[in-house]
C-alpha cells in the first residue's frame, strides 16, 4: 500500500490549477468560491486521476466529497460510456443516510454544471416511482443509500455492471449502520475490474477487512491523526445534573445569543422534549431524527441552513453528512456511548480551517463515557461552571433500587413518615394477581409460585419506580440502553376486563413519556441469565406470547411497527406496553449490545446472522433456533415476508400463522426460558 500523511495544517498545493483538472471544473470551482485545495483534496485528487484504488482516512468537515467528486467528474468526462444504456450508471457513491447523500449529489450537480454529465440520487423514505422514472434515463453517476439502491436492483430498475468508479463514503458508519450485507449483495452486481475508492473516519478491524477484500494495492491517504477532535474547535463541558439541562440550553442561546445552534440527542424521544422545551421559550428550533418522514427532515434542514430556524436538534443520525458552512456552535446534550460519535459530532463546527465551539452538558451518570472520550482524543476537555446549574462537588454513592414486593430492613418494611400518604398508582398491584378471575394467554399460562406465607406471587414482576435521586440520564441510558417495551402485565389483564380503555401505550405513566411506570429490567441479571431482544415485525400473536411469558427481559427493538402498534393495539397486551425509542434493527446497534445468553427474536436473517456471530441466540416466528449451518441457506432473503414464507409462516391465507405455530413457538421459548434459570 502507497502511503501518504498529511497534517491538517499543511498543503503541499498552493491552487486548484496544479491538481490537472479540466478547465469546466476549475471554472466551476471558481463559481463555488474556491481556490485553495484542503489538504485531502490536495492528496486524493491526483491519486483519483491515477487511476488506482484508494483509502483515504478523512473526518468530516475536511473538503473529502469535494476530493472524489472533482476527479470522478474529470475521468468521466474524458472518456465516453463503452455501452451507453438508460439505467446503467458508470459511477456509483454509496453513502449511509439520506442526508449525506443529498449533500453529496448536490456537490456533483455544483461542480459538474459546465459538463455533459447527468447524475441523480436515491434513498429510502420518499416514494419510489419517481426515483424509477428517472432511471429510465441516461445516467453517469448515481449517489445511492445501499437499501434502496437494492430495492431498485432486485426490481430491475438499474443496472450496475456498467460501473467504473465505486466510492464508499463514510464507510465506517455504513458498517455501524449493519449495511455490511447490503454492501455485499452490492458488490456481487459490480463489474470486477473497476476503480474503488474508500473514504472513512475511523479504521477499525471490519475497515481493514473490508479494505482488503475491495481494494487492489491501493493508496493511502490521511489528513489528520485517527478518532481527533479539530484543534480549531474550542471544547468544553459543563457539569450539570440532567433535569436541568434543557433549562441549561435555553439560558446558554439566550445569554450567548447563538443564531445557529446544532444540539446532539441520543434519543428520538429526547430530541422532541428539547425541541418542545425550546420553542416554549421563544427560540426556534425543530428536530431531525429517524422517525421524521424524509420531508420533514429535508425543510428542518433547510431552515436552518437559511437561517429560519436557530436551533436544530439532531440524534446521530446526522452527525456526519451535516454540510453546513460555517455552524459556530455544537451542543452535546448528552455524552454519546461511543466516543468515536462525540468526534462526529463535534466535527460539525470548525470545518475547513474555520473556528467553532464545542459544549457538552455532562451529568455524573455520564462521566465514564467522559473519561472515554479524553481518552480516545487524548487530550483533557475543560469543566466550566454556569452560575445557577452547579453538580453536586460531592457524589454519593447510589442506593440499590428495589424490585416490586421487596422491602428494605430484612423484609419488615419501612415505616410511614408523619404526613405520607402515596396512593398506589392506577393498575400496580402489591405482586399479587388481580381477582378478576382466571386469565388466559395464547399457551399455557405459567402458574406462580407462593411465598412463605402461602400467597400466590406475580411470575411478571417488574422493577419499582427508579429511586427519586437518581437523573435522567440514569433512568434513561444506564446499562447498555434503555428497552423499548416494558409490560405491566396487571394492566393488561384489567384493561382487557374492563373492555379496553385508552392508555395511548403509557401504562401507569400517562403523561411520563411512555415510561409508564416501568423501568428497564435489562440490568437486573440477578433475576434472569439473559435478555429477550423482541424484532417488532414479528407477528402480534408471537409478541404477546413473549410478553406473557417473559415481560421482565422482553425489549422489542423496532420502533416504526411498534408505534403503529400502539395507535392501534391488536390486543390489551400490546395496550398496556410502554413504547420508547432507542434500538433500531436498521441501525444494528442491538448487535452490539447483545451478551452471550441473549436470545433475539426475529425473522430479518441478516439480523439473525450478526446475532449468531456475537454468541447470542436468534430464534424466527416458527419457533426455530437459527445456527450456522442453516442461516447460510437464508442470507439471500432480506424481509420479515420472505422469512415468513420460507417458514411457513404468514398473516393469512393457507400460510397463515395458526395454533400449531403458536404452540411450537411457546414451547421453544419455555425450553429456552427453563434452561437459562437453571
Amino acid at each position: 500500500m502507497n502511503s501518504e500523511v498529511t497534517s491538517p495544517n499543511t498543503n503541499p498545493v498552493g491552487d486548484f490549477k496544479n491538481l490537472g483538472l479540466a478547465e469546466p471544473l476549475l471554472q466551476a470551482i471558481s463559481d463555488a468560491g474556491y481556490t485553495t485545495p484542503t489538504p485531502i483534496q490536495a492528496k486524493a485528487i491526483p491519486l483519483v486521476l491515477n487511476g488506482g484504488d484508494l483509502l483515504a482516512g478523512a473526518q468530516t468537515g475536511t473538503g473529502k466529497t469535494a476530493g472524489f467528486t472533482l476527479p470522478i467528474l474529470h475521468l468521466l468526462s474524458q472518456k465516453p460510456a463503452d455501452n451507453p444504456a438508460k439505467g446503467k450508471p458508470r459511477c456509483l457513491m454509496l453513502t449511509p443516510t439520506r442526508e449525506l447523500a443529498a449533500q453529496i449529489a448536490e456537490s456533483v450537480v455544483t461542480y459538474g454544471k459546465h459538463l455533459d454529465l447527468k447524475s441523480m440520487v436515491v434513498f429510502g423514505g420518499v416514494s419510489i416511482n419517481p426515483q424509477i422514472n428517472r432511471l429510465g434515463r441516461f445516467l453517469d453517476v448515481l449517489v445511492a443509500t445501499p437499501g434502496r439502491l437494492l430495492d431498485l436492483a432486485n426490481q430491475g430498475k438499474v443496472d450496475l455492471s456498467g460501473i467504473e468508479i465505486l466510492v464508499l463514503d463514510e464507510a465506517d458508519r455504513m458498517l455501524d449502520m449493519g449495511f455490511i450485507h447490503d454492501i455485499k449483495k452490492i458488490l456481487a452486481r459490480l463489474p470486477k475490474k473497476r476503480q474503488n475508492l474508500l473514504f472513512s473516519a475511523t479504521f477499525a478491524d471490519e475497515i481493514k477487512r473490508l479494505a482488503d477484500n475491495l481494494l487492489d494495492n491501493p493508496s493511502f491517504v490521511e489528513v489528520a491523526r485517527r478518532n481527533t477532535a479539530s484543534e480549531m474547535v474550542e471544547q468544553t463541558v459543563h457539569m450539570v445534573p440532567q433535569a436541568h439541562k434543557r433549562d441549561l440550553v435555553a439560558h446558554l442561546i439566550k445569554e450567548n445569543d447563538w443564531q445557529q445552534v446544532l444540539i446532539f440527542t441520543r434519543t428520538k424521544h429526547g430530541a422532541n422534549r428539547l425541541t418542545e422545551k425550546l420553542v416554549k421559550n421563544d427560540i426556534s428550533a425543530m428536530a431531525i431524527h429517524g422517525n421524521k418522514s424524509q420531508g420533514a427532515r429535508t425543510r428542518a434542514l433547510a431552515g436552518f441552513k437559511a437561517g429560519e430556524t436557530r436551533v436544530l436538534v439532531a440524534t446521530d443520525i446526522a452527525a456526519r453528512g451535516l454540510d453546513i458552512d460555517q455552524l459556530p456552535q455544537v451542543v452535546n446534550f448528552e455524552l454519546p456511548n461511543v466516543p468515536e460519535d462525540y468526534v462526529h459530532r463535534i466535527g460539525r463546527t470548525g470545518r475547513a480551517g474555520a473556528s467553532g465551539s464545542a459544549i457538552s452538558l455532562v451529568d455524573r451518570e455520564e462521566l465514564k463515557y467522559l473519561k472515554d472520550i479524553e481518552k480516545l482524543i487524548k487530550r483533557d476537555i475543560s469543566k466550566v461552571q454556569v452560575e445557577g446549574f452547579t453538580a453536586p462537588t460531592v457524589i454519593e454513592p447510589e442506593p440499590p433500587r428495589l424490585f416490586r414486593g421487596q422491602q428494605p430492613n430484612g423484609g419488615q418494611g419501612q415505616k410511614k413518615k408523619q404526613g405520607q400518604n402515596k396512593r398506589r398508582p392506577q393498575g400496580q398491584s402489591n405482586g399479587k394477581v388481580p381477582a378478576q378471575g382466571q386469565q388466559r394467554s395464547f399457551g399455557d399460562q405459567p402458574k406462580p409460585s407462593k411465598n412463605s406465607n402461602g400467597n400466590r406471587k406475580s411470575n411478571n414482576r417488574q422493577d419499582s419506580k427508579p429511586n427519586e435521586t437518581l437523573s435522567e440520564a440514569a433512568r434513561h441510558q444506564a446499562q447498555p440502553q434503555q428497552p423499548i417495551y416494558a409490560a405491566d402485565l396487571n394492566i393488561a389483564r384489567r384493561t382487557r376486563n374492563n373492555g379496553g380503555g385508552n392508555n395511548s401505550g403509557r401504562g401507569n405513566g400517562g403523561s411520563n413519556a411512555g415510561r409508564g411506570n416501568s423501568t428497564r429490567n435489562s440490568g437486573n441479571k440477578g433475576n434472569s441469565n439473559g435478555r429477550i431482544w423482541v424484532d417488532a415485525d414479528a407477528c402480534p400473536v408471537v409478541i404477546k406470547e413473549i410478553l406473557y411469558r417473559a415481560a421482565e427481559r422482553a425489549q422489542v427493538i423496532t420502533t416504526l411497527v411498534a408505534n403503529k402498534l400502539m395507535r392501534t393495539p391488536p390486543s390489551p397486551y400490546l395496550h398496556s406496553i410502554q413504547v420508547e425509542a432507542g434500538f433500531d434493527v436498521a441501525d444494528n446497534r442491538i448487535v452490539q449490545e447483545l451478551e452471550a445468553g441473549d436470545l433475539v427474536i426475529t425473522a430479518d436473517i441478516p439480523l439473525a446472522s450478526e446475532v449468531i456471530e456475537n454468541n447470542a441466540h436468534a430464534l424466527n416466528p416458527r419457533g426455530e433456533f437459527y445456527s450456522k449451518e442453516n442461516i447460510q441457506e437464508r442470507l439471500t432473503m432480506r424481509n420479515f415476508m420472505e422469512e415468513l414464507r420460507a417458514s411457513g409462516v404468514g398473516t393469512s391465507g393457507p400460510n397463515a400463522f395458526n395454533t400449531a405455530d403458536r404452540k411450537a413457538f411457546a414451547a421453544q421459548l419455555d425450553r429456552f426460558l427453563a434452561k437459562q434459570n437453571t
